[in-house]
């Protein structure tokens, strides 16, 4: 895909999704380049900022199928795999898809389900596929797992493992809007219709194909991998954490880089594409020490100091 016709799509959606969601252009920005880099997003706030609508409308501007799971305790694996039952007709065992077999997957308020729901999506959110009765199906491309959760309940949730944590890509903070955004949003819920339900889609699958292929062309110099195996290593040995990032957080560092290089209209990779996107890509992959959390250090504060220590490449090859 060329440079161009790439940003003007992506200039697209972000506009599209704006016409919802007001004044979180980081977020959307971040939530693109999950996209393009075929990777899943973990939306992490309190309740009513818009975790939610910022999800349906990045699914409604894109020519996609799209399924919401409300995950609830009483929600089974089989309701996110699908399941296998004979059928009424012919009698042979018949694979019916479960929620999950869509391209844009919402997984609402993922940590109100058990661990055993929780990890039916290990599996497809690693290598894009369900495995039913030993059957394996393929889920459609392109495909995006978007997760939301509140931080600050407890009650009746069950925590996210490490390793499902380790499986999205990024994760996203909202915040709420300042007086003057959120102003403008009561403005545009004082008509008749609900802004979402006018949205369109401005880009096709194939489009979002293509502009997954394009990542890969954009050229990381030897020192900037370097600079990022130095940046993980280093989360691996902080006397403040008991895990580190882990290899799969690296790739994912590089890549994120990648998609931030390629939509500021680059072919190639800068230390200041590294730098934006560290904390995202890998302080939900990172676990403190109890030490750490009695002195209110926090995984976002690590990685800053972090990325303030660990040399920068000056020059590139």
């Amino acid at each position: 895909m060329l440079k161009d016709s790439l940003l003007t799509l992506v200039s697209a959606l972000s506009k599209n999704i704006g016409r919802v969601i007001v004044g979180k252009e980081e977020a959307i920005h971040l939530a693109l380049i999950a996209l393009i880099c075929r990777g899943h997003v973990l939306i992490e706030d309190v309740p009513g900022v818009g975790k939610t609508t910022m999800v349906a409308a990045l699914a409604r501007s894109l020519s996609c199928s799209f399924k919401r799971i409300q995950f609830t305790p009483d929600v089974m694996p089989s309701d996110i795999t699908g399941f296998t039952m004979p059928s009424l007709t012919t009698g042979q065992m018949e694979f019916r898809p479960g929620a999950v077999m869509s391209q844009i997957v919402l997984a609402d308020e993922i940590n109100r389900t058990s661990p055993k729901t929780q990890s039916s999506l290990l599996e497809v959110m690693e290598e894009r596929q369900v495995t039913v009765d030993g059957v394996t199906h393929p889920l459609p491309a392109p495909f995006m797992v978007l997760a939301t959760q509140n931080p600050v309940d407890f009650v009746g949730t069950y925590p996210l493992p490490e390793a499902q944590m380790d499986r999205f890509f990024l994760r996203i903070s909202m915040g709420y809007p300042t007086l003057e955004e959120e102003m403008d949003i009561l403005e545009r819920y004082t008509g008749r219709s609900v802004p979402l339900t006018t949205l369109q889609p401005v880009c096709t699958a194939e489009d979002v194909l293509a502009m997954q292929q394009a990542v890969g062309e954009v050229y990381t110099a030897p020192e900037l991998r370097a600079y990022v195996a130095q940046l993980v290593a280093a989360t691996r040995t902080h006397p403040l954490l008991t895990l580190g990032a882990s290899p799969r957080g690296s790739i994912a560092l590089l890549r994120a880089s990648q998609g931030c290089a390629l939509l500021s209209g680059r072919d190639y990779v800068l230390p200041e594409d590294v730098k934006f996107m560290a904390v995202p890509v890998l302080a939900h992959r990172l676990v403190l020490s109890p030490e750490a959390r009695m002195k209110g250090q926090t995984a976002d504060g690590i990685l800053s100091s972090l990325l303030s220590s660990v040399p920068v490449p000056v020059r590139l090859k």
